[in-house]
């Protein structure tokens, strides 16, 4: 009995001595979706405000492909000592039912640090399509069922549900065209080669200001402060509609508690400040930090809710 007292002691001393020194080495951030994209974005944001904050650089790396499950794996494979941490967003807990036979779970696999941010959709079309408003554009998939795309960054990505959702809802026929990430996405549909697209307002309100793409709604449950004079699509055609993005950081499982303790501090302290919270309004974002506990119940709660989404739209890994 001595002896697995002071064992524990001992591990308990090793693990806030670990907390204290934290990091005394380079953090590698990694976001499993492409340059440009609302995670990249963000996660760029942190890193620069984390290495401010523990003195030692946070390095981003982007490695995009299969709907986030590529840039997740490496991390879920990680050894777990706080020097990998994942951006990750609503995409992985769609996942969970979308593409149940991955590499990995979300709750077996990974710690919950803390949410971030969450921020409306934009549902926007290419100027060529003629349809001026949300009933036009609905009108218009019905009379030429099958004939319309809207691009994604991958299955199970926000971008992803939110229009199967909005083709569940509307009773539309849309073929759903998956990219390796949200650029991809975004450029086709800047380019014409596909006809619509749901992108973070965070990213895509200054293309639908410059006149590249014609906004047709928002996905909140009210209009977005950003682009107040962009209906949602709840009001524009499609009731009782809402989609959003959200983001968060987890860590592999086995982190010890101390260090995420430590991660979360940080991490809330930064996008709690006045600073940020009146920068990330002005683009649509808003904070969302937590406890890990808090964290750990919104990510089994969030599994649930799309699972019924995923079920509800007859969603597919394409």
């Amino acid at each position: 009995m001595l002896r697995s007292t002071v064992a524990a002691l001992a591990l308990a001393a090793s693990f806030s001595a670990t907390a204290q020194d934290y990091p005394t080495h380079a953090v590698k951030v990694i976001v499993p979706y492409g340059v440009g994209g609302p995670a990249d974005i963000y996660g760029r944001f942190l890193a620069a405000k984390l290495q401010d904050a523990l003195g030692q650089p946070f390095v981003v790396e982007d490695h995009p492909g299969g709907g986030a499950i590529v840039g997740s794996d490496m991390v879920a494979k990680s050894k777990p000592d706080g020097y990998t941490l994942l951006m990750m967003s609503n995409t992985h807990t769609v996942n969970e039912t979308l593409i149940p036979k991955k590499p990995f779970q979300l709750m077996r696999d990974f710690e919950p640090i803390t949410g971030v941010n969450s921020s409306d959709l934009l549902m926007v079309i290419n100027p060529s399509v003629p349809a001026k408003n949300l009933k036009e554009f609905i009108a218009l998939a019905k009379a030429k069922p099958g004939t319309l795309n809207y691009a994604s960054s991958g299955p199970g990505t926000p971008y992803h549900m939110a229009g199967e959702l909005f083709k569940a809802m509307a009773g539309v026929d849309i073929v759903h065209v998956p990219h390796k990430g949200s650029d991809q996405a975004r450029t086709a549909v800047l380019g014409g080669q596909v006809q619509m697209m749901f992108d973070a307002i965070t990213t895509m309100a200054g293309q639908a200001r410059a006149g590249k793409v014609r906004a047709l709604g928002t996905t909140g449950k009210k209009r977005s402060s950003v682009m107040p004079d962009v209906p949602t699509i709840d009001e524009a055609g499609v009731p009782g509609y809402e989609a959003t993005i959200w983001l968060g950081m987890m860590a592999p499982k086995g982190t010890p508690r101390p260090v995420l303790e430590k991660l979360n501090a940080a991490v809330n302290k930064i996008i709690d400040s006045p600073d940020v919270k009146q920068a990330w309004a002005k683009q649509g974002a808003v904070p969302m930090g937590m406890s890990i506990d808090e964290f750990d119940k919104f990510l089994r709660a969030d599994i649930v809710k799309w699972a019924k989404v995923v079920k509800l739209s007859g969603a597919k890994q394409d």
